[in-house]
């Protein structure tokens, strides 16, 4: 297996230095040439300001704003940071040892670093609050989802637990809060073709052969909404949301389906209602049984009157 290059520059915020490779076919006379050309979004000024201060570098050190361009060659530097939103949801810490650590995710929180979502991730969160800088997570969960995220922790072990997810060999149990109908009979099983286009923010079912399977359990109802059991057999992007939504009851608090709403980054009120509860596998290091289960409840079940509050901490119509 061909070994991952070390970054000349240590990481920040818990952060990878960026890379790029400088491309063979190159004409630029100079590298500062080049990143003009190719980070349209950055100033000339504010590369310039990274040259100065030493801040992109190749393997052998900084570069200087005169320096040739090397076709083949790589150089790394630290991307600014956005403005984000602080999320200040804790991050409890179910289980951890050498090897792995398990973590329940609250509302609002993504996995890894993605678009405006960088420092309030759960993966940079982690790094620096337990100082563990090679910190990976072995899957993932959407922003709007709270429960149990798997990391790992031994670098080595990574592919081992990536796997797990990869050959969908964990069992997932997830609970979510949505409406009633009293037509609908269970336990049943949902499946359908589902597809999800690159900056498509929602998924889609379409017509074909299956790639999504769900079976789907009544826990307790009152009045017109119910508690449900979640379990996928597949890992499709928004899977749950959208078996949930065709049956007619999405869950509470969904943004996405059956509509897209708009809703502030900053907006942390009536979240969405699931929840991933449960985790178990056979350990690949261990060979022991492993099993993780959420401290976290739903709103909307046990609080439902909180859970409704708008912004201004009235009932929400």
């Amino acid at each position: 297996m061909r070994r991952r290059q070390q970054p000349p520059l240590p990481k920040r915020h818990g952060l990878d230095p960026a890379r790029l490779r400088l491309p063979e076919d190159g004409h630029w006379a100079t590298i500062r040439d080049h990143l003009v050309h190719r980070l349209p979004r950055v100033t000339p000024e504010r590369i310039d300001e990274l040259l100065r201060a030493g801040g992109i570098v190749d393997l052998n050190g900084p570069i200087a704003a005169d320096a040739p361009y090397v076709p083949g060659g790589a150089v790394w530097f630290h991307r600014d940071l956005p403005e984000e939103t602080p999320v200040s949801f804790d991050i409890p810490i179910i289980y951890r040892d050498e090897t792995i650590l398990v973590a329940d995710k609250p509302h609002f929180l993504s996995t890894i670093p993605r678009g405006r979502h960088i420092l309030q991730t759960a993966l940079v969160r982690l790094r620096r609050e337990l100082d563990l800088p090679d910190l990976i997570p072995a899957h993932r969960l959407d922003r709007a989802t709270a429960g149990l995220l798997l990391f790992v922790v031994d670098p080595a072990r990574r592919g081992a637990y990536q796997t797990l997810f990869q050959r969908q060999q964990v069992q997932k149990e997830y609970e979510a809060v949505a409406g009633y109908r009293s037509e609908l009979v269970f336990p049943l099983s949902v499946e359908s073709r589902i597809i999800k286009e690159k900056h498509v923010l929602a998924a889609q079912e379409v017509p074909g052969p299956p790639n999504a399977y769900t079976r789907i359990e009544l826990l307790e109802h009152r009045d017109d909404i119910a508690r449900y059991r979640l379990r996928p057999a597949t890992g499709r992007t928004h899977q749950l949301r959208l078996h949930m939504n065709s049956l007619g009851i999405p869950i509470l608090g969904d943004d996405f389906y059956p509509v897209i709403t708009d809703k502030s980054v900053d907006d942390f009120t009536r979240p969405l209602q699931l929840l991933a509860a449960t985790l178990e596998f056979t350990d690949p290091v261990t060979g022991a049984t492993r099993r993780f289960d959420s401290t976290r409840t739903l709103q909307a079940w046990t609080d439902p009157q909180g859970w409704a509050a708008g912004p201004d901490g009235a009932p929400a119509s």
